[in-house]
């Protein structure tokens, strides 16, 4: 008897067939292909039919060339890392595409002369921290501080607290990047108490700069001192001091959040942060500070290895000049109408058990850490949380006491109907 596999379409044959064709004209060439040879592997396994070659490779194509999905944060954690840290906004995304052919990102259209890269989002980011005498943008908080240790204290000591030697995800730790330039911590005081005199006292002609580090992630409580930037910045060295989250200024929810107007008003030189938490923009490291010890840093030859792209700088300057941030806006959103959705969710639900109950969300990203968030979950039996996180699209909760709680708080008003559509699905 003839072999069946003789009667698997070859690959040149299915990537001529209509579909696949200009699934190969959208995505790729080479990704489609890669399909198809998958799906062929299959049928010489008996896995599935000759005749079913085609319709399977376009049942498995993509929706997009990237591996990257969308998903829907119902976490109740505001700035969720493993899910990207803070949504962009209509306007960055807009910004973005606007962004992605050819741009004046690093030319005078006016002059036709060369001119400062990301001179419109710097000039944004100036305006929304006064209190700067100059401003930098690099690619992560981290770069940030990499940056200072290279510029400020290469080959000498770096003050810093006993206290702030911090580690956050994926066991990154701050005092190993530091260690990484060539710089020498000079570790002071203990894990719960450092005073001013202990950073005086470790203060001599090798001194760098002194570091204060935002504990971001956690809390040391009870027996506690932590000496003040105001302080410090009479000890007659530069302080840098990483205040991690983004918040620019003071935030009334996040009364004991650092903010970069009062680190710079009580006297630190250098201000770091990230730009994709609370600031709810893309990721960079945000450097704010005197005029020349910024310049230096702009000016030192790692900069460059450190610079951000177009598109973090069209993202950014839209973050800072355009409408509320989904950051921000899921902050402020108040118990009252996080309630009433939940509530509306819960009843066109009932049949699959769902239930309206009061929640706790939480900042997340390392930013203020133990700040809870008064909120409002629908609640779904257990099975629930594996299908959605499965599903088209994939939902994110949490699973508390044997009940699935999907979060408003982190979930947009114009979600409610995805978020529905997806739970009966699942049901």
């Amino acid at each position: 008897m003839p072999d069946p596999r003789r009667a698997i379409p070859r690959t040149d044959a299915l990537l001529a067939e209509p579909g696949i064709a200009k699934a190969a004209a959208e995505l790729g060439r080479d990704l489609v292909k890669s399909v198809v040879q998958d799906v062929q592997r299959a049928a010489r396994a008996g896995e599935l039919a000759p005749a079913d070659v085609a319709a399977t490779v376009l049942a498995r194509l993509p929706g997009s060339a990237s591996s990257l999905r969308p998903v829907l944060n119902a976490t109740g954690v505001v700035v969720h890392t493993n899910l990207g840290r803070a949504p962009l906004s209509a306007a960055a995304l807009d910004a973005l595409v606007a962004a992605g052919g050819a741009t004046d990102v690093e030319f005078d259209l006016a002059t036709g002369d060369r001119a400062r890269r990301g001179r419109s989002a710097l000039s944004a980011l100036a305006a929304a921290v006064p209190d700067a005498g100059a401003v930098h943008v690099v690619n992560n908080n981290a770069a940030a501080l990499l940056l200072c240790a290279l510029a400020m204290a290469p080959g000498r000591e770096i003050v810093v607290s006993r206290g702030e030697l911090v580690e956050i995800g994926d066991g990154f730790r701050i005092p190993d990047l530091l260690a990484s330039t060539g710089s020498r911590l000079r570790e002071v005081g203990t894990t719960n108490r450092t005073t001013a005199a202990d950073y005086a006292a470790a203060l001599g002609p090798d001194t760098g700069f002194v570091l204060k580090v935002h504990p971001s992630n956690y809390r040391v409580t009870g027996f506690t001192a932590e000496a003040s930037l105001e302080e410090l910045a009479q000890l007659g060295v530069p302080v840098v001091a990483d205040i991690g989250s983004g918040l620019l200024a003071p935030h009334p929810l996040l009364p004991g959040e650092p903010d970069a107007a009062t680190a710079l008003r009580a006297g630190a030189a250098v201000v770091t942060a990230s730009g994709d938490k609370l600031l709810g923009g893309p990721q960079a490291g945000l450097i704010f500070g005197e005029k020349d010890v910024v310049e230096r840093l702009r000016r030192h030859p790692a900069a460059r290895a450190l610079r951000v792209d177009k598109l973090t700088l069209a993202a950014l300057e839209a973050t800072l000049r355009g409408p509320l941030p989904p950051v921000r806006a899921a902050l402020e959103a108040s118990v009252e109408d996080l309630r009433r959705r939940a509530e509306t969710l819960a009843e066109s639900l009932r049949e699959f058990g769902a239930e309206a109950v009061a929640s706790t969300a939480a900042v997340g990203g390392g930013g203020a850490p133990g700040v809870e968030l008064p909120s409002a979950a629908v609640s779904l039996p257990a099975r629930f949380a594996v299908a959605l996180r499965t599903g088209e699209p994939p939902v994110v909760g949490r699973v508390v006491r044997d009940r699935c709680l999907l979060d408003l708080r982190t979930v947009r008003p114009d979600e409610d109907a995805k978020l529905r559509e997806a739970v009966r699905r699942c049901g």
